[in-house]
């Protein structure tokens, strides 16, 4: 039962989140800091009226910010599959791209438990 109360919660809360946030073409995630703790990360990327999937990555304590950056990196890929493309730049930053003729999406941190770790989003 707490597993569906928190799914729910985690679904209302990135419907609130991806509504306050504007649609475009491509985002940069910035991350910085290392993982002081463990914890996990979930991200909620949604296309023009489309429902928002979650993608929710566990960080190891002690990772850095390149490390975690992979780790969301293949998260997104695996959860996101051929509909973006999704790439790791510079180490710590990820680009999330449409394709072309897809439409305008939006990306939102929906939770970051890891304490350490920044995640900044710039629409591009």
């Amino acid at each position: 039962m707490r597993k569906l109360l928190l799914a729910v919660g985690l679904t209302l809360l990135s419907s609130l989140a991806v509504a306050a946030t504007d649609v475009e073409n491509k985002w940069r995630l910035e991350l910085t800091g290392n993982a002081e703790t463990a914890g996990q990360v979930t991200l909620a990327i949604a296309g023009n009226d489309a429902e928002a999937i979650l993608a929710t990555v566990p960080i190891a304590e002690g990772l850095d910010e390149d490390a975690i950056a992979s780790a969301v990196v293949n998260e997104l890929r695996l959860r996101l599959g051929d509909l973006y493309v999704i790439e790791q730049d510079d180490g710590e930053e990820i680009e999330i791209k449409r394709r072309p003729g897809d439409p305008k999406f939006s990306v939102s941190v929906v939770e970051n438990t890891v304490q350490g770790l920044g995640i900044s989003l710039d629409e591009e």
